[in-house]
């Protein structure tokens, strides 16, 4: 388990013996193709490491459709796989927070989850675990929130530019 763990981005800082303890707070699970992994809105308290597989993240959308009509659509947003990200729902695991997106299963996957509680506790009893963890997972969220910034002036960009040719 420790050389898997050792290939997990997440994990890197750690020592084989630090490796042995977050092993133990590890839950295997199995998702089949087109099973929901999270649900949008719901309660999340648990976090997923990929050993195997490849996942959809969809966000619910409204719509407006004409003057008077909304309508409610799901747009993909990405597609995660265990070459490309080795972990997801770490939001959740930090906050305790409502998820922010839907997660499915587009192939069979093999998941490790870590509860929020397991988490709290490994961390409680080892701070220098809980800290390296917690470094990572602040650096990737910034990460993360550095290229939303960066999609989001190319989207307003592309819309202020469609607007202006709109007017003339």
């Amino acid at each position: 388990m420790e050389e898997f763990l050792k290939n997990i981005s997440l994990f890197k800082e750690l020592t084989d013996e630090q490796l042995n303890e977050i092993s133990k707070i590890l839950k295997p699970i199995n998702f089949k193709a087109g099973e929901v992994i999270i649900s949008e809105g719901e309660k999340g308290d648990t976090m997923y490491i990929f050993k195997k597989g490849k996942v959809q993240i969809t966000h619910q959308l409204t719509l407006k459709i004409g003057s008077h009509h909304w309508e409610e659509s799901e747009k993909s947003m990405a597609i995660l796989d265990d070459e490309k990200i080795s972990f997801f729902g770490e939001m959740s695991l930090v906050t305790g927070s409502l998820r922010s997106a839907t997660i499915k299963a587009i192939s069979e996957c093999e998941l490790y989850e870590i509860s929020k509680k397991d988490f709290e506790n490994l961390a409680e009893k080892r701070p220098d675990i809980g800290y390296k963890i917690m470094k990572k997972i602040a650096s990737t969220l910034s990460y993360r929130i550095e290229n939303l910034n960066e999609n989001i002036l190319k989207l307003t960009t592309a819309l202020s530019i469609a607007l202006s040719k709109k007017k003339k």
